[in-house]
């Protein structure tokens, strides 16, 4: 499985995306004839080689003859219409329109109107398409099965806008942001602009830490501004680890917090509750804290975008006034849920899956309760009854598509 992971250490933006892409070995002709199946006119994109701060990378220049565009607006179903018309493959154009879509209506909750109102300029939208397009189709062309992105440095101070001088993250990144992990540092302006935020916001599987591969390729997208930082995108790109090979890979978030002091009846609701919020996991231990007080350590695994959300809970529902968190990788098998049938009626079973081989069924307890319960027999009959079926039907699973 091929990876990229996008490197946003001085922020990111459409032209540092197709830089960076070009830097890493996308050739230009290759972006110029998959830009071409736009069938449009009046541009051209070309690539130059330049230092930043000691460090060489590709800036993607894209010329908009503005004579021929200055005077048009166009709204999303009008850049819906040029993306759906053209001869680009029809996940590339998916995956570019949803983009697209994601921008209007971060425009539109930001100035608190309908995505159907919302008006690109002409030469930023054909700009914009340009660096969607190309973007989405530069990835496929070098056959990246997966996408993922450091958290984002959105700069700080102001940024001068249409609507006049706003705090940095400008609004509508503020918007695509949501549920992303981002920083802000003492770079005097915007680092992260709406169009690399969206592309990047929608592309990628994971924001933290890089997932494990073996690197191939390294790509450095250049900006245009002059900062302290040098003002590159950092494109990575390399073959999954070989531990994950064959099985499902993603990061999740894991919040921590010790608890020597609330009354243990609580942790019952307490885990019922984070479970119904959709947390990953929820699991307490024993600790001996300071004082040699005994107590609770109570773990949580979510996925990042969570974080915030079972933090407010933890903090609200639990003695607890601080706690930890990190981004970790995990492997898991694929698995699906298929329906068996026992002597004592259906009954679902979990099927993981590795490598197309099935490495492991297991029934579904609350089936098995709920039949106990309602025949009136021991729950331990009913887990065996299950257990034989489903493994008397394993070859009928074979090659289930996992959920």
């Amino acid at each position: 499985m091929r990876l990229a992971y996008f490197d946003c250490f001085s922020g990111a933006s459409g032209d540092m995306i197709l830089g960076a892409l070009m830097d890493a070995g996308l050739g230009l002709e290759r972006l110029r004839a998959e830009l071409s199946k736009l069938r449009l006119s009046h541009y051209r994109i070309k690539v130059e080689k330049v230092v930043k701060n000691g460090i060489g990378g590709s800036r993607a220049v894209v010329e908009i003859d503005e004579r021929h565009h200055h005077h048009h607006h166009r709204r999303l179903e009008h850049i819906e219409e040029i993306i759906g018309a053209s001869g680009l493959d029809d996940r590339i154009k998916e995956k570019s329109i949803m983009i697209f879509r994601r921008l209007a209506e971060a425009e539109a909750g930001v100035h608190r109107t309908t995505v159907d109102q919302i008006h690109f300029h002409e030469v930023g939208a054909m700009d914009a398409i340009i660096d969607v397009v190309g973007g989405v189709a530069g990835l496929a062309a070098m056959e990246i099965d997966r996408v993922y992105c450091s958290p984002f440095n959105v700069g700080g101070g102001t940024v001068q806008c249409a609507h006049g001088i706003l705090p940095v993250p400008a609004p509508a990144t503020a918007e695509l942001i949501r549920g992303k992990p981002f920083y802000s540092t003492s770079a005097c302006g915007e680092l992260l602009t709406p169009t690399g935020a969206a592309i990047l916001t929608t592309l990628c599987r994971d924001f933290g830490p890089s997932p494990a591969m073996t690197l191939e390729k390294i790509g450095y997208g250049a900006g245009t501004r002059q900062t302290e930082m040098p003002n590159l995108l950092r494109l990575m790109i390399g073959q999954g680890a070989d531990a994950a090979r064959g099985y499902e890979t993603e990061q999740i978030a894991v919040l921590e917090t010790n608890i020597d002091d609330m009354n243990p009846q609580l942790y019952d609701h307490l885990m019922g509750k984070m479970l119904e919020m959709g947390a990953l996991d929820v699991f307490l231990g024993a600790v001996q804290m300071k004082k040699n007080r005994p107590g609770t350590l109570v773990t949580v695994t979510c996925e990042p975008e969570r974080i915030q959300m079972f933090t407010g809970f933890l903090l609200r529902e639990t003695t607890s006034i601080g706690l930890r968190w990190r981004l970790e990788n995990r492997i898991k098998a694929r698995r699906a849920i298929v329906e068996f049938q026992t002597r004592y009626g259906p009954v679902k079973g979990k099927v993981a899956e590795a490598n197309g081989e099935i490495i492991n069924i297991s029934p579904e307890y609350e089936d098995c309760k709920r039949i106990a319960l309602e025949k009136k027999i021991p729950l331990k009959d009913v887990m065996e009854a299950a257990r034989a079926a489903i493994f008397g039907q394993k070859q009928l699973v074979t090659g289930t598509r996992p959920t």
